[in-house]
């Protein structure tokens, strides 16, 4: 191998192979400063904490018709996840929303997602947090790939993974170390199942890859598992705030048994909203059909989007 000096390196580095540049919309790093729109250029430090020591946090959301969806409640979510691992943002939170709006408005598309990530920044290849002087700010957004309407019509199918669920502090707290998160759609993946689903140590439900999990039971009661060992989802929450006028909602530990006794199950998440679960392991759940609750869960989140998001 050649060593390069820095013309024939970044003339080298834009020639590299580099899958998925055609999902890229906009990007921004914090410490350049500027927006960019040629994804070959989009790269991280490989001395940032967040790459090789998983040391940060981050958010996701999405826009449709160019409106942003719940972006103060990913930004309140991600301060409380700061706040569990010592981290500040290298601006204010204000310019943080700024930013993020403006990354969505460069992408120029009227659909897409934006991934923020805050991570303990560059500076070395060791543990300790303080040899890292700025702590990193990157955002991005890239395409939405919407589900036709068919497969909410169909409904979707899941399985209990062998991956157990975190515990209870790591599950809360919406950091960069997703490898549990990885193994459990790779296990889905080569199941050909949509959706995996894990437990506690207690044996209760937890949640999905990236997704919360509900059901309604047969009390006609929309009962979600506790957040023990799972995340609290914005869009899950959104839900609860919009649906709880039209049936009860109770947060408790799940079993598996009752997976299987429910009257329906969904997942709830970003960037598809709420999908039915119609089999689980194999088995059907009910009758094997999407059900009422879970399209108007749909379509209260949908229409929330419609009135409240914030438009660009």
């Amino acid at each position: 191998m050649r060593v390069a000096d820095s013309t024939d390196y970044l003339e080298a580095l834009l020639e590299a192979i580099r899958p998925g540049t055609e999902e890229v919309l906009a990007f921004y790093d914090h410490r350049v400063g500027v927006i960019g729109t040629d994804a070959r250029l989009m790269l991280m430090p490989w001395d940032d904490h967040l790459v090789h020591r998983g040391d940060g946090v981050f958010e996701s959301l999405k826009y449709e018709g160019r409106k942003l969806y719940q972006l103060d409640a990913h930004i309140r979510r991600m301060k409380i996840s700061c706040q569990a691992i010592h981290l500040e943002p290298p601006c204010s939170w204000q310019e943080l929303k700024e930013a993020v709006v403006e990354v969505a408005a460069a992408g120029n598309e009227p659909d897409g997602l934006i991934r923020v990530l805050l991570g303990r920044g560059p500076g070395g290849f060791g543990l300790d947090p303080y040899e890292s002087p700025v702590p990193s700010l990157y955002i991005v957004a890239y395409r939405l790939h919407l589900r036709p309407e068919s497969a909410f019509e169909k409904g979707a199918t899941a399985m209990r993974t062998s991956i157990p669920a975190k515990q209870a502090w790591m599950a809360t707290v919406k950091t960069t170390n997703y490898l549990p998160n990885v193994l459990m759609k790779r296990e889905a993946v080569n199941n050909r199942v949509d959706f995996p689903l894990c437990f506690g140590p207690n044996g209760f439900l937890a949640e999905g890859a990236t997704e919360n999990v509900a059901l309604v039971d047969e009390a006609g009661r929309l009962v979600i598992p506790e957040f023990t060992n799972s995340l609290a989802g914005t869009t899950l929450m959104r839900a609860v705030d919009l649906v709880k006028g039209d049936m009860p909602v109770v947060f408790k530990g799940v079993s598996e048994d009752e997976l299987f006794a429910a009257r329906e199950v969904m997942m709830v998440g970003t960037s598809f909203d709420a999908i039915g679960i119609v089999r689980y392991n194999g088995k059907p759940i009910f009758d094997a059909r999407p059900g009422p609750a879970t399209r108007r869960i749909r379509e209260l989140l949908r229409d929330d989007l419609k009135q409240n998001g914030l438009a660009f």
